[in-house]
């Protein structure tokens, strides 16, 4: 597996040397996590959870494929990066609680401008205002994309707002061939969704595959569902 990702000149950004080591650690299958007042951590999980890009490997439920198709949502990509982030940073209560501080925040947006990670955001247009209603950010790394968090408001009108982010998501990086969709673990919520878990060695050969391939992100897909 490439250590070091060519830079890509249309993005100066990425002659940041931060950028650089993290490129680097997801081309070998690491990613970082911090810790509460506390380091980064850097994990290669054994098993790893992955949603297959196969045809079916994607899970929608009636309900889901509905809010997909009568348009509730507007879904864009990358024009709300910093927002998505923060928002995904917000306490739930779950296990991820708290994982996504400044530090986080930072070198994701820094990846962001290097072109190199992407955010899907889900609106609701209502009196000529937009508000962004549920959203998911990921790491972008050849035929390789990381997903890192999302959220939903549904106090806001956003029930399934991040689900159907999830879908636009999957059927994008498949129409931009795309190999690998990391969910990095596996809860029961992603599992509903298709999510499976894959042994560390076979991740890595599929990781060695998606990295060295060249695949862009736009033009961004419309899922037909």
């Amino acid at each position: 597996m490439p250590a070091d990702p060519t830079p890509n000149t249309d993005f100066p950004h990425l002659h940041d040397p931060l950028v650089a080591g993290l490129l680097s650690a997801y081309a070998q299958g690491a990613f970082p996590m911090s810790e509460p007042g506390g380091d980064v951590a850097w994990y290669d999980p054994d098993p790893r959870g992955i949603i297959p890009l196969d045809d079916g490997g994607l899970r929608v439920s009636k309900t889901l494929r509905q809010r997909v198709r009568n348009g509730r949502f507007r879904v864009t990509t990358n024009a709300a990066f910093g927002r998505v982030i923060r928002a995904c940073a917000q306490p739930r209560g779950d296990d991820n609680d708290g994982w996504i501080d400044a530090r986080i925040i930072d070198a994701y947006r820094r990846l962001h401008l290097a072109g190199c990670a992407h955010s899907i955001e889900a609106w609701l247009d209502a009196d000529g205002e937009s508000v962004l209603v549920g959203g998911l950010y990921g790491v972008h790394l050849g035929g390789l994309f990381a997903g890192e968090s999302m959220f939903s408001r549904p106090e806001l009108g956003g029930t399934d707002a991040s689900k159907v982010c999830l879908v636009h998501l999957w059927h994008h990086l498949r129409a931009r061939g795309f190999t690998i969709l990391d969910t990095q673990f596996t809860n029961d919520h992603l599992r509903r969704l298709g999510g499976i878990e894959i042994g560390r060695e076979e991740y890595h050969r599929m990781l060695g595959i998606a990295v060295s391939a060249d695949r862009d992100w736009q033009p961004f897909s419309v899922p037909f569902i």
